[in-house]
């Protein structure tokens, strides 16, 4: 008498699949990943602390007796500097930002050029384009 085994093994192995599963989580998480705000909060983070070292050797002069002043001063100064810089940190890694997606832009266009000039079709289409615009 002839028997069967049927085995079943599994056709993925787990660890491949947790490794594509972790790989994906990386690259979603990548791309919510804002540049710019990491920017902001980084060099707002210098200024603060550059200006909380100042507040601090001006604060370390005063005597011990007014310790607990001088400490509600550093914070008061710590959080003024965030209140007050924040905004205008924001201002200029956006004025940033658009200037290097302008030269990104600008870089594109010279290789689109370069391509042209070794591709007559290219070059046609790129013409034609511009005479479509000037009418």
């Amino acid at each position: 008498m002839t028997s069967f085994a049927n085995v079943h093994y599994p056709t993925e192995h787990p660890g491949v699949v947790r490794a594509e599963n972790a790989i994906a989580a990386f690259k979603q998480a990548k791309a919510g990943f804002d540049g710019a705000r990491g920017a902001a909060t980084g060099l707002m983070a210098a200024v603060v602390s550059a200006l909380l070292v100042v507040a601090h050797q001006v604060i370390d002069t005063w005597s011990d007796g007014h310790l607990l002043a001088a400490w509600m001063a550093l914070w008061a100064v710590g959080f003024a500097a965030l209140a007050l810089l924040g905004a205008p940190t924001r201002r200029v890694l956006a004025v940033l930002g658009e200037w290097r997606q302008q030269r990104a832009l600008d870089e594109a266009e010279r290789k689109m050029w370069d391509m042209a000039r070794s591709d007559p079709r290219l070059m046609a289409e790129l013409q034609a384009v511009l005479n479509r615009e000037d009418h």
